[in-house]
């Protein structure tokens, strides 16, 4: 019997999020659409700019969003992460706790600053993302805990991970405690800029294979170098041995090793695109360790990805969860 349903690990950020305008993000010449990594005085003259703005805080980071989807689906999850002995720090690991997430809360943590990610979503329902990395940056081995992971029936890995040299061995020996432990291994591309500017950090990552890929049709065909969705599909099956690849208004498609399935979108009306792809991921995942075969699972995901949307936040309330359950 396993203890969770899904090992995961990701950069541990408070996600601070904003509605604003195309014309914002043109005066700060911010990229529209992507995640860019900042240092801690830009993201400060940032939120300076932002105080005129309406917005929200939460826990947050890819992984942990999506672990926070098993969680309140019912499922069980351990999540290793690096946060500062900071307020922040505190107020990070107390919101994982009310979401039923078993941590590496136990470990020192240092003096530093704990990670933040600014979220600004526009009226199309674009989120673009600064994020400052923080202590999070510093995500190792020694954060990772291999019983842990071999009591999980998945191991979750972030894409975000590879952008840093420690955080990307962590993903690799996380992988290959999975693999040596029978544990099915699963990856997110998590962002259409990390899929462009560290493809060979992804590759190292993936190394041999993984069992399970996440990822939208942007980063599919990115990553692959085609320009048809058909041809990268075809690519994507020689290292993974299933994936889903979210449309966007389009709804998905599941790949479960033998069958590919279109999963249908849900209408709705979008108002903010963050955490919907980390949601998706967590309800198939949910799915997927709970009986349920690959085309239901991805019903699933498709109805939880499609509320997120549709609300201001990248996660549901809990009893929204059930609901769609």
């Amino acid at each position: 019997m396993k203890n969770y349903d899904v090992y995961g690990l990701g950069n541990a950020l408070v996600d601070m999020e904003f509605e604003v305008e195309d014309g914002f993000l043109n005066l700060m010449e911010i990229d529209k659409g992507v995640m860019t990594l900042v240092d801690e005085d830009y993201q400060h003259r940032l939120l300076t700019h932002l105080d005129a703005f309406e917005g929200n805080k939460s826990s947050g980071g890819s992984a942990a969003n999506t672990l926070i989807a098993v969680s309140a689906l019912g499922g069980s999850a351990y999540y290793s992460c690096k946060v500062a002995a900071d307020d922040l720090g505190d107020f990070y690991l107390h919101d994982l706790r009310t979401a039923g997430i078993d941590c590496n809360s136990n470990c020192e943590r240092n003096e530093g600053v704990t990670g933040k990610c600014v979220v600004m979503v526009t009226d199309d329902a674009e989120r673009t993302m600064n994020t400052f990395l923080g202590i999070s940056s510093g995500l190792s081995t020694d954060e990772l805990n291999a019983e842990a992971i071999k009591n999980s029936k998945i191991c979750y890995m972030e894409g975000y991970l590879v952008t840093s040299d420690s955080a990307r061995a962590a993903n690799i020996e996380a992988s290959r405690i999975a693999r040596q432990h029978g544990v099915k291994t699963s990856l997110t591309f998590s962002d259409p800029a990390i899929v462009s500017y560290f493809k060979d950090a992804l590759t190292e990552t993936i190394g041999d294979g993984i069992d399970i890929l996440f990822c939208n049709q942007h980063e599919a065909k990115s990553y692959t170098q085609k320009d048809n969705l058909d041809d990268a599909i075809e690519v994507i099956k020689t290292f993974s041995k299933e994936f889903a690849i979210t449309l966007g208004a389009d709804g998905a498609l599941i790949y479960d090793g033998k069958t590919l399935f279109e999963i249908a979108p849900q209408p709705t009306r979008a108002i903010d695109s963050n955490g919907a792809g980390d949601s998706f991921a967590g309800a198939f995942l949910y799915g997927i360790t709970h009986g349920m075969n690959h085309q239901l699972a991805g019903e699933l995901a498709s109805r939880v990805s499609s509320r997120v949307v549709s609300q201001f936040g990248p996660r549901l309330a809990l009893a929204d969860y059930k609901a769609v359950l």
